[in-house]
C-alpha cells in the first residue's frame, strides 16, 4: 500500500509477527530505492512483496535474527532494517549512502490475577485478564486428580486448594508460564495487615518451606503455559471472618 513520505518506515507489531512497510522514496528525495537493496535482519531476509511505491517485510517474531529482550514489563523483538545500495554504474561515485534503521516490537509481559474471596461455602473461582494485544491469564481453583474445576464445597484447615496457572498463547509464540508472587490478605490490598506470602522472591514457594505444610509445585507441568501448585488451607490468626484472598502475579 501506498504510504505518505513523511512515513518512510511503518512497523506494524502483530501477535506472532511483524509487517514492515518501506517507503521506495525512503529519503523524501523524489529518487525510489531498489527493493533488492533491502533486507531485514542479521539474517538478511528479503521482501515479501512490493508495489509501486511500497516494499513490504512479513517476518516471525522470532525469525531473521531478531532477539529478544525480557523487562520486567515487557517482551521487546528487536531487529533492523538494512539499506545496502547496489553500486553506481561507475564505481567512482556513490549515489546513496547505507542505512541502518531499527526496529522493535514491545508486549505487555505480566497482568495481575486476582482471585475471588476465599469462604468456608465459596464457589469456584476464575478470573481471567485480556485486552487487545495482551496475553490472557487464568486462575483456577481444581479437584483433586486436576481433571476439572473444584465444585461447591466448603474449606476447613487440613483441606488442601489445587491452583492451576495457565496463560492462552492462542497465535503468540510460545511462552513458559511462571508465578512471580502469591500473596494472601484479608482485603484486595496486598500492602494491608495481615497479610501473608505464599510465592515470593520471584518465583519461590516460600510457605513450602515450612515444616508444617504440604505446599509445593506440581511437576511435570501439564504444558510450559500451564502452572500447577498445592496449599494448605489456613486462616487467619485472631480474625473471626473466616476471609481470605490470593493475589497472583503471573511472569
Amino acid at each position: 500500500r501506498s504510504i505518505s513520505s513523511n512515513q518512510p518506515v511503518v512497523v506494524q507489531c502483530q501477535e506472532a509477527q511483524l509487517v514492515v512497510t518501506v517507503n521506495r522514496d525512503l529519503f523524501g528525495t523524489g529518487r525510489l530505492i531498489n527493493a533488492a537493496d533491502l533486507t531485514l535482519g542479521p539474517a538478511a531476509c528479503k521482501h515479501a512483496s512490493l508495489n509501486q511505491n511500497s516494499v513490504i517485510f512479513t517476518a516471525g517474531l522470532h525469525e531473521c535474527g531478531s532477539v529478544v529482550q525480557i523487562t520486567p514489563d515487557s517482551l521487546i523483538y528487536r531487529t533492523l532494517l538494512n539499506y545496502d545500495p547496489s553500486p553506481a554504474s561507475n564505481p567512482v561515485i556513490i549515489r546513496s549512502n547505507p542505512a541502518v534503521i531499527p526496529i522493535e516490537c514491545h508486549y505487555p509481559r505480566r497482568e495481575n490475577v486476582t482471585s475471588n474471596a476465599i469462604r468456608p461455602t465459596w464457589a469456584p473461582f476464575s478470573s481471567t485478564l485480556s485486552a487487545e494485544e495482551r496475553l490472557v491469564f487464568s486462575l483456577r481453583l481444581m479437584n483433586e486428580d486436576w481433571s476439572a474445576e473444584r465444585p461447591f464445597t466448603g474449606f476447613q484447615l487440613g483441606d488442601v486448594l489445587n491452583i492451576q496457572a495457565e496463560v492462552g498463547t492462542e497465535s503468540h509464540v510460545p511462552l513458559r508460564l511462571f508465578v512471580d508472587s502469591c500473596v494472601a490478605a484479608l482485603s484486595p490490598s496486598t500492602d494491608s495487615s495481615p497479610h501473608y506470602s505464599i510465592i515470593d522472591f520471584n518465583g519461590c514457594l516460600v510457605d513450602g518451606r515450612l515444616d508444617d505444610t504440604s505446599s509445593a509445585f506440581i511437576t511435570p507441568r501439564p504444558r510450559e503455559d500451564m502452572l500447577r501448585f498445592r496449599i494448605d488451607v489456613f486462616r487467619f490468626a485472631g480474625d473471626t471472618r473466616n476471609l481470605v484472598r490470593l493475589r497472583v502475579s503471573p511472569a
